[in-house]
């Protein structure tokens, strides 16, 4: 039965929407929003705090704000390891993946994939695989849990609460783009530390402080699970709950795949998703880029206090609860909504619209950048009714599968093509082919046969590869048999020419001068859009309704009633060794790197104190 909210809650929320919808509003009046370099990278001038708020933000959306919660009220410590194992990844974004983006002049990571191997058909793959992803994944998670607390919260009907979420984000992401979405993420992250503070600190008051989590927690169950724990020792805590290292056989995260198989989990989402590595392409330089990186590494330091705590507390407090988490839950899931939306609408629009317009121009892409996020929240609501009808249950757990399988061997791409200039397109687009098939194999092995429930007496008839292994360690094996197949096959085809790897690997990132290119590829770059520089519209003399109406419409789409402004090929040039340009202060660089060593000692010391 859903509590009966007073006035005062429903002026906070109201008050909440208000600020955020302000905010989102404020920052569509930046200028550039005309151009792609404005929408989809925030003019490329953003500072790094905004920054390394919107990559934290970005990443603790609904499901995840649950989930930590929920994992760490039936195991322990030990899902802490995917907050902290996600600092170095982060160090690496900025000191290792970010400069080679930048290096290369990409926007997304297809085009990046374009630019190291050639060819179209792995860019094509990446960029539908995403958008796939993100709207059977990402959106519709965050849409279905946000619609489900406000639900609970409200006593609303799940489309009116699917109606308000998407009303207020997708008002100022459609409009501001990039740097809207950067804006309020930084509002957001302030509002979700700030009601996660606040639950940690009153459960843990409550239950008599950290001492009281030790005694308490090993204990708490329900009267049906003391009672029948004699016969099979089921939904008790687990007796290394305070170990964030686990056995390699018995554990729920066992410590080689958590330190090898997260791996690949892990370099996939922090350095290679378009999500978190755009915001850091955003910053105005790459020493912005890296402080940013670092904040939401330092960020990601307190996420045992402010959901793990917390979801262990909510055992003790609440038994079968999964979790007490909600307090802040609308702010992460709004941040991580508006996050997706821009970049599936970034690849949408540079990567498979450009693929087939290669000579738009930026008006229309602006358009169809914005019409992007339109069609994905019309497709996120459509799939929203077979999600409540399985309840998020086999369902979700199936598509969250599909994704982890998919992903490894798209991790160890990037990694070979960073690292190994030998790495051709052949080997990797075949390499993918090899891991995608290794993955679904697995894949529908696991479903094949469910496992049996603890205390059923039932016999574990699942494969020995799905009860034996787990898929952690199997992420180990899949990233093997990726890279063997990447690695031969590459060295069977012909390498690509040494002046086609400057500035898209590790090795050449300061390589002068750029590449030549060829016509297909110069016919891309005419088309590419850092270049253009968008005037606001001229109202003119027209008066009345028709120039409120043509400015209301020019403010929305991104559009103008002026022409391009001609750039001359200097200026041209001059403008993306900018846009491309490592540069950063020397001194700024150096205390970076002295703060970067910090928080990774820090967070070993943290592992090993808890391990």
């Amino acid at each position: 039965m859903v509590e009966k909210l007073v006035w005062e809650d429903y002026m906070t929320i109201g008050i909440y929407f208000a600020i955020v919808l302000a905010v989102g509003l404020w920052s569509t009046c930046r200028p550039n929003r005309g151009s792609t370099t404005g929408y989809f990278l925030a003019g490329k001038n953003m500072h790094w705090i905004p920054i390394g708020a919107s990559i934290y933000a970005s990443n603790i959306g609904a499901p995840m704000f649950i989930g930590l919660a929920g994992t760490a009220a039936a195991m322990g410590f030990s899902v802490t390891i995917y907050e902290w194992h996600s600092i170095y990844f982060l160090i690496l974004l900025g000191w290792v993946f970010v400069p080679v983006y930048v290096a290369c002049g990409a926007y997304t990571m297809p085009e990046y994939l374009r630019k190291r191997f050639g060819g179209k058909r792995i860019r094509l793959y990446c960029s539908v695989l995403s958008l796939v992803e993100y709207i059977l994944h990402n959106i519709s998670a965050e849409i279905y849990s946000g619609a489900i607390f406000m639900q609970q919260l409200l006593g609303w009907n799940m489309y009116l609460c699917v109606f308000v979420i998407l009303a207020v984000t997708a008002v100022y992401t459609i409009a501001g783009g990039l740097a809207s979405v950067i804006y309020t993420d930084t509002l957001q992250t302030v509002v979700l530390i700030a009601g996660a503070t606040v639950v940690t600190s009153m459960s843990l008051i409550e239950i008599g402080g950290w001492n009281g989590l030790l005694v308490r927690y090993p204990q708490a169950a329900t009267n049906y699970t003391l009672y029948n724990q004699t016969l099979y020792q089921c939904g008790m805590p687990r007796e290394d709950a305070f170990h964030i290292w686990r056995s390699a056989t018995t554990g729920d995260i066992p410590w080689p795949g958590a330190l090898f198989g997260l791996t690949t989990l892990g370099l996939f989402t922090w350095c290679q998703d378009q999500v978190i590595v755009q915001r850091c392409l955003s910053a105005k330089n790459l020493g912005h880029a890296k402080a940013g990186s670092l904040l939401a590494a330092f960020l990601k330091l307190f996420g045992f206090l402010l959901f793990i705590i917390p979801g262990m507390v909510s055992r003790i407090l609440y038994t079968g609860v999964r979790g007490l988490m909600l307090a802040a839950l609308l702010a992460a899931l709004m941040s991580s909504l508006t996050s997706i939306f821009n970049s599936a609408s970034s690849i949408v629009t540079l990567d498979i619209w450009t693929l087939f317009r290669k000579k738009a121009k930026e008006t229309e892409l602006m358009i169809v950048g914005r019409v992007t996020i339109l069609v994905l929240i019309g497709v996120s609501i459509l799939w929203l009714p077979v999600l409540q009808q399985s309840q998020g249950g086999i369902l979700w757990f199936y598509l969250q599968a599909v994704r982890s399988y998919l992903v490894v061997p798209l991790c160890m791409i990037f990694l070979l093509g960073f690292f190994w200039k030998r790495m051709t397109e052949q080997g990797a687009f075949w390499g993918i082919m090899v891991g995608l098939v290794v993955g679904l194999i697995r894949m529908g092995l696991d479903f094949a046969i469910s496992a049996p429930y603890c205390g059923s007496g039932e016999e574990d008839k699942r494969f020995p590869i799905v009860a034996k292994v787990d898929f952690l360690h199997f992420a180990i094996i899949l990233a093997g048999v990726s890279t063997i197949a990447m690695v031969v096959i590459s060295l069977f085809t012909k390498p690509r020419p040494e002046r086609k790897l400057y500035r898209v690997t590790w090795w050449t990132r300061h390589a002068i001068p750029e590449p030549e290119l060829t016509d297909d590829e110069e016919e891309e770059e005419a088309s590419h859009p850092n270049t253009m520089e968008i005037q606001e519209p001229d109202i003119g003399k027209k008066s009345g309704m028709a120039n409120c109406s043509r400015y209301f419409r020019n403010w929305l789409c991104g559009t103008t009633d002026q022409p391009e402004k001609y750039i001359s090929p200097e200026e041209k040039a001059e403008i993306r060794r900018k846009l491309t340009s490592l540069e950063h202060n020397a001194k700024w660089g150096r205390v970076l790197n002295v703060a970067a060593i910090a928080v990774g000692t820090i967070t070993a010391f943290l592992l090993v104190y808890f391990g």
